[in-house]
């Protein structure tokens, strides 16, 4: 089975790739599900090929990875090289600069690395993501793409809650992951996904037909979440809700915003009802033990990043934590031959892997997305558009909350839709700067 894998992998790469790519510039139909495949697996890694497979251990890489969402990018990175002529490429698209410095600094990281491979699977990964990021932003080019990722992610959302159903109620499973490799994963993911449905909602749809359907898709999102049980990714969640809709409100008074609020409340309070059980079960029963370990793993977190200026080596916090390195001494461990984890904070274990100048970097890069899309949300004051805009003020401040209590944003799943964040946060400042010029130049033709 596993060389069947690869021999299908294989024949994707070198035959279905240019295949795909000569068809999706002869039929607009097979670009758009070429364009789908690259969003939808990003919530579905189960395909994925690993070279130099390292599956046992606990890190944010296990070998160097190749997923459909890979090959999907290849195919519209050639249609974008192909469109060169008739649309602007750009080499550098906005925020690469910071990027590229965080990437450099994750390099000399390597050097204090207990074991080298471990951080080039890491640097692999990373690679990829810039990849991925560079064909979409350069690939959205007209605001109708826009319509059609907000109709892919609805899509997404519906495969997630019929996984999550299956586990459910089918397998029994008590916290739901869904497609992805933990409940942590999933709620961050949805919370993304779901936010910008909601702002959809409250700012888009019109007709009664696309507000039901939008309705739908958020209900169930929500379902996903709720399923998760996780106390702080429903945290997290809440408060990306109550920004979209403070920010609905104040951009002026609408009835139909008014009476989703009134629906919402009632079947919100309908499903916690139904699932209060499950969310008391969760909170009384959750150990002691994490906790303290979440406490124990920050405080090593922090004895790397204090006794190296570059860190202790990408990925390599899985191995450090443990004998015979001496940053998990304090540890309390139930066994002497007992393996710790990971810390759970992004900001943690990027500052004990790379150090803590790289992690103001890495924060920078990505509140410089945020206060982008920020702007954009009053530049598109007047266009339909803005409701992505003010989907992700609330998603990402979410996501960027949970990171202080999960590293999930740099598992593989989560770290592609960060950069389909960013791709589309960067691409709406592109398109507009650009609608802007040419209504300028249409003005002085007329005059």
């Amino acid at each position: 089975m596993g060389l069947f894998k690869y021999i299908v992998f294989f024949g994707v790469l070198i035959v279905g790739v240019p295949v795909g790519f000569v068809m999706s510039r002869k039929n607009p139909l097979v670009e758009k599900i070429v364009f789908f495949l690259m969003i939808f697996f990003t919530s579905r890694l189960h395909e994925t090929i690993n070279f130099v497979s390292r599956e046992t251990y606990r890190g944010t890489s296990r070998g160097f990875e190749i997923t459909l969402v890979d090959l999907a990018t290849l195919i519209i990175f050639f249609l974008v090289l192909s469109r060169a002529g008739q649309y602007k490429i750009k080499l550098l698209p906005p925020g690469s600069l910071l990027y590229f410095i965080y990437f450099m600094f994750s390099l000399i990281s390597i050097m204090n690395a207990g074991i080298a491979l471990y951080s080039w699977f890491e640097i692999w990964k990373m690679v990829r993501m810039y990849f991925f990021f560079w064909a979409l932003y350069n690939y959205i080019q007209e605001f109708e793409q826009l319509n059609l990722l907000a109709k892919y992610m609805s899509f997404v959302i519906i495969y997630i809650f019929f996984e999550v159903i299956n586990q459910k109620y089918l397998k029994g499973i008590y916290q739901t992951n869904g497609p992805f490799p933990h409940q942590n994963s999933l709620v961050m993911y949805m919370i993304v996904f779901n936010s910008i449905m909601l702002a959809k909602l409250l700012e888009f749809d019109r007709d009664m037909k696309s507000v039901l359907y939008t309705l739908g898709i958020f209900g169930i999102g929500s379902l996903c979440i709720i399923f998760t049980l996780s106390r702080a990714g429903m945290a997290c969640y809440a408060l990306s809700i109550v920004i979209i809709f403070a920010l609905s409100y104040l951009s002026g008074f609408k009835f139909k915003n008014v009476a989703l609020t009134a629906l919402m409340m009632i079947l919100g309070i309908a499903v916690l009802a139904a699932s209060l059980d499950s969310i008391i079960r969760r909170i009384e029963t959750a150990p002691e033990q994490s906790k303290q370990s979440r406490i124990e793993l920050g405080h090593g977190a922090i004895r790397m990043a204090q006794d190296k200026t570059f860190g202790v080596g990408l990925n390599n916090f899985g191995l450090k934590i443990n004998d015979p390195y001496p940053y998990g001494d304090h540890i309390d461990r139930p066994t002497p031959d007992f393996k710790e984890g990971l810390v759970e904070t992004t900001y943690l274990m990027i500052a004990a892997e790379t150090g803590w100048i790289n992690l103001g970097i890495f924060l920078v890069f990505i509140f410089t997305f945020y206060i982008k899309n920020l702007i954009n949300y009053f530049r598109y004051r007047k266009s339909e558009y803005r409701f992505i805009a003010l989907g992700l003020i609330g998603g990402l401040a979410g996501i960027y909350l949970e990171s202080c209590l999960e590293w999930v944003l740099k598992q593989t799943n989560n770290f592609y839709q960060l950069m389909i964040v960013f791709a589309i946060i960067g691409a709406m400042t592109k398109m507009i700067k650009q609608q802007k010029k040419q209504q300028a130049a249409e003005n002085v033709g007329i005059s």
